[in-house]
């Protein structure tokens, strides 16, 4: 007897009955009996709603909370709700900044036990989770959840700055650190700046010159797939991008935006050399090859020698025969539209105004 007059029970008679599967402790048998069916793999206990089973009826009466979307549990720290009491046990793990499971492969570590073994299915390599719209499987069936938004179309994750729309809150993260302009992650090759570790782990491969993707078409080689993705289009003749200008389409948005520079006007690069501007930067790499006298590209038909590629395209069809520029003065035709503007300012310069 205690001096309030209860009577003391020691941990060993309030423990007296233990699971010998676990070693899970109990002070009643029939409590060890109910625990005992968990390990039998017997699951009498179904859900109407969605059909999942269960080994006990608590665990069953439990789940139900979830499709009554009754959430009585509120977290102090951040407001968010919580269907059962244990969920708000374990989020609260969040807060406390208390981490006790580690990764032994790369040392990550995490508050649950449940996302530390979800994590080391990273390391496993196995990828249970397949997309039936793209074939690409995931080791989580949570990511393979999120990737199905992809497919669906559904962008509920839209930018208060820009408007634009993503399928994954994550998706959206990443995009808003474009809008401050900051950029914390520097390439030590090149200077360049990132807004993101990822993009910066991905703009790496290409000083390292690794190219793991390779178009099945033509054979070409990529060191980042989203780049595969955007060629592989060229192949697929597909043009979603016109010029309201002049009608020319493109397969890529980016293409589009720096051709509407030429419409502009708009000149913002200079040659050196030559003081000749351009309106898209890769105008301008291309003209400097002919300043520096090297000419890669040669004519099989007469041995004349190019320093860009479309020049020896357009020099081509003069032994083709093809005469698509046609003069609406005298009807002659021409192979180049150069040669069809030359010969313009000679009706030109025979008329007097």
């Amino acid at each position: 007897m205690t001096e309030h007059g209860y009577n003391e029970v020691s941990l060993a008679e309030v423990e007296q009955f233990r699971c010998l599967e676990c070693g899970k402790a109990f002070p009643f048998k029939n409590s060890l009996t109910q625990h005992a069916v968990i390990h039998s793999g017997v699951k009498n206990f179904k859900c109407d709603e969605c059909g999942k089973l269960f080994s006990q009826k608590g665990q069953l009466t439990r789940h139900l909370l979830i499709h009554s979307g009754a959430k009585n549990f509120m977290c102090d720290e951040c407001d968010k709700q919580f269907t059962l009491k244990g969920q708000l046990t374990r989020h609260l793990l969040i807060h406390s900044g208390v981490k006790n499971f580690k990764c032994d492969e790369c040392g990550k570590q995490f508050t649950e036990k449940g996302h530390l073994t979800q994590h080391l299915l990273i390391h496993s390599g196995v990828k249970n989770f397949k997309c039936d719209e793209c074939g690409k499987q995931f080791t989580e069936k949570g990511s393979l959840t999120k990737h199905l938004l992809i497919h669906s179309g559904v962008k509920n994750f839209k930018c208060d700055e820009c408007g634009k729309q993503f399928a994954e809150k994550r998706g959206l993260i990443k995009h808003l650190l474009i809008h401050p302009g900051v950029k914390n992650f520097k390439c030590d090759e090149c200077g360049k700046q990132f807004a993101g570790r990822g993009n910066l782990t991905q703009h790496v491969l290409i000083h390292s010159g690794m190219k793991n993707f390779k178009c099945d078409e033509c054979g070409k080689q990529f060191t980042q797939k989203g780049t595969l993705n955007r060629h592989l289009l060229i192949h697929s003749g597909v043009k979603n991008f016109k010029c309201d200008e002049c009608g020319k389409q493109f397969t890529e948005k980016r293409n589009l935006t720096q051709h509407l520079l030429i419409h502009s006007g708009v000149k913002n690069f200079k040659c050196d050399e030559c003081g000749k501007l351009f309106a898209q930067k890769s105008y301008l790499t291309q003209h400097l090859l002919i300043h520096s006298g090297v000419k890669n590209f040669k004519c099989d038909e007469c041995g004349k020698q190019f320093a860009v590629k479309r020049n020896l395209t357009k020099h081509l069809l003069i032994h083709s025969g093809v005469k698509n520029f046609k003069c609406d003065e005298c009807g002659k035709q021409f192979c180049q539209r150069s040669s069809l503007i030359r010969h313009l300012l000679r009706h030109c310069a025979g008329k007097s105004f």
